[in-house]
């Protein structure tokens, strides 16, 4: 008899799991829908369709971010350096490109030269990241946090503070230039968001990348490469912050030695309240593009009603807080 109860619980077992999946990636959307009425009543302009794809433009830079982020929760890491590669990769790459005048290394690279710098820099980034977590197992909470300020500071010093005016219109178009009345940033956010969902959920690296987030040794005992794995999520995730930091120049119109500097809370937030895991293993593409979503309105909607920005962390971190009790009841056990 107790033989079949265990067996029926460990049928039920992956059921429940599969619900309350469901249950997080879903969970957002009566609260984006709430929202989205609450901005309609409170500002006329809120649900005008050039107030709404301006939320879609402001959060694609954030939506890559986030993109890039969850995929190294789920494998149960960190990267707290995403928020400087969003400043770092887009600057070298412009400082190549634009003379000295205007505050570049006079090098006056062509124009897609600089565009490739962009990705090579985030994937740098990245590899350096790794090395030093997966191959050298150093804690990557402390490693990402070490690397967020070097690279901080190693922008600062190299523009020696100033901000990078008369950029290429190449490192503005993702963001100025539409198709079909969106940004090609929007675009470009949606695509990478939708392959990587695939990848999650049908292909065998998907599964792989699960795997390892909820248990390294019983991955690597199924034979599966969980630090080359691990690795190439690093890379990625530092190539989607550049990427991401690209948009956010072409959004801003201009690029300061401050880009991305405090958007690691708005990542985290994001993430989390999608139902991203910080303890690995568990979130879906999805569940995170809602949370980048969310972010998006509850910003505008504080915009739009003239909310200082000094309350606007708090609010965030809120936010985290809300999302995290609603993941304890929704997810089965604390993320901790």
């Amino acid at each position: 008899m107790t033989e079949v109860l265990t067996a029926e619980a460990e049928v039920a077992s992956p059921v429940k799991r599969k619900r309350n999946g469901w249950l997080r990636e879903l969970a957002l959307l009566p609260a984006l829908a709430v929202l989205i009425i609450i901005g309609g009543l409170v500002n006329d302009s809120f649900l005008t369709v050039d107030n709404l794809i301006s939320v879609l433009g402001a959060s694609a830079a954030l939506a890559l971010v986030v993109l890039g982020e969850s995929l190294v929760l789920i494998t149960g890491k960190f990267d707290l350096s995403l928020e400087s590669t969003v400043g770092i990769a887009p600057a070298f790459g412009a400082m190549l490109v634009i003379p000295v005048v205007s505050a570049g290394f006079g090098t006056e690279l062509p124009t897609g030269v600089g565009l490739l710098v962009v990705l090579l820099v985030g994937a740098a980034v990245g590899v350096v990241n790794a090395f030093l977590i997966i191959k050298l197992r150093l804690n990557a909470f402390i490693v990402t946090l070490a690397m967020q300020i070097v690279l901080r500071g190693v922008l600062v010093g190299a523009t020696n503070g100033k901000t990078l005016f008369d950029l290429p219109d190449a490192f503005t178009n993702l963001s100025t230039t539409t198709f079909v009345s969106l940004p090609i940033s929007v675009w470009l956010a949606a695509i990478a968001f939708a392959i990587a969902g695939w990848v999650l959920r049908y292909h065998r690296v998907g599964r792989a990348l699960y795997a390892i987030g909820g248990n390294r040794e019983a991955a690597r005992a199924a034979g599966i490469r969980v630090d080359r794995l691990s690795m190439v999520v690093f890379v990625v995730a530092g190539v989607l912050a550049a990427l991401g930091g690209l948009v956010l120049t072409g959004y801003v119109g201009a690029l300061n030695a401050a880009q991305g500097n405090g958007m690691v809370f708005t990542v985290f937030a994001a993430a989390v309240i999608g139902g991203i895991s910080l303890d690995g293993g568990r979130g879906t593409m999805f569940g995170a593009l809602t949370g980048v979503l969310l972010i998006g309105v509850v910003q505008n909607l504080l915009t739009l009603s003239q909310v200082t920005p000094f309350w606007i962390q708090s609010i965030y971190g809120g936010i985290i807080l809300i999302a995290l009790i609603i993941s304890r009841f929704t997810g089965g056990k604390p993320q901790v």
